[in-house]
């Protein structure tokens, strides 16, 4: 799918500042397959960090399939959750594998800011389903509510491997997908409120298992194929 480089009021993504037409013309265009013609003619206002500016979807895509980090989320999808295009955007923000949707296919895509695009997102009938997948493919589920017998995200031993999964807005978790996972985590809290919502709990999640497992942290390697260089005309 081809993206329009023009700003229009279908295109959500197109709410950050962005860059301006390639300086110099057609002459001074880039020769290199990354590029979107389109895009150096009439500027790039899609919300990406500046190493993506002018580049193709697919490229973009295939750039961040060189280093997505080996953990999967997932969320239960029974009632059209509105968490899930959050969790998609930050499953994107952190470089997940994969998004797993179980139940409805339909969803709300607008928290998702068109990451969608960039971030691969699966479907799966129920958790059955879901489970006979993750078990195929090796990948432990790990589910995240705080029910008894949970424990304590501060002091839970991320697998490299896994598959984090979250329950709906309210409702938490079902019994066969808390019956399905290897362990239960919690997000602990300090204040008055029973819980936090599904989306904010995926972000805590998935920082923790980036703390824990990944050496792309601070003080670690620089993460792979994004330098200090920005685009031409950014701001």
């Amino acid at each position: 799918m081809r993206e329009n480089a023009r700003v229009t009021e279908q295109h959500p993504e197109r709410t950050t500042a962005g860059v301006g037409p390639w300086p110099g013309g057609p002459e001074a265009w880039p020769d290199d397959k990354h590029y979107d013609p389109e895009l150096l003619e009439h500027g790039d206002s899609r919300n990406v960090i500046d190493r993506y500016r002018y580049w193709r979807m697919e490229a973009i895509v295939a750039d961040l399939d060189e280093h997505r980090h080996p953990f999967h989320v997932a969320i239960e999808n029974w009632q059209h959750d509105m968490n899930i295009g959050s969790i998609v955007r930050s499953a994107n923000a952190f470089g997940a594998d994969t998004v797993h949707i179980v139940g409805r296919r339909r969803w709300n895509k607008r928290g998702a800011m068109v990451t969608d695009r960039y971030q691969h997102v699966q479907y799966h009938a129920d958790v059955a389903e879901l489970a006979a997948w993750a078990e195929a493919n090796g990948l432990p589920i790990i589910a995240i509510d705080n029910v008894p017998g949970c424990v304590p995200v501060e002091t839970f031993a991320w697998p490299e491997r896994c598959i984090m999964l979250f329950g709906q807005e309210g409702p938490g978790l079902t019994d066969d997908a808390v019956a399905a996972a290897e362990a239960v985590v919690e997000i602990t809290q300090y204040g008055s409120t029973r819980s936090i919502n599904a989306s904010a709990a995926a972000a805590v999640s998935m920082f923790s298992w980036v703390t824990q497992r990944s050496a792309l942290v601070p003080g670690g390697p620089s993460r792979p194929g994004v330098g200090p260089e920005s685009a031409p005309g950014s701001r």
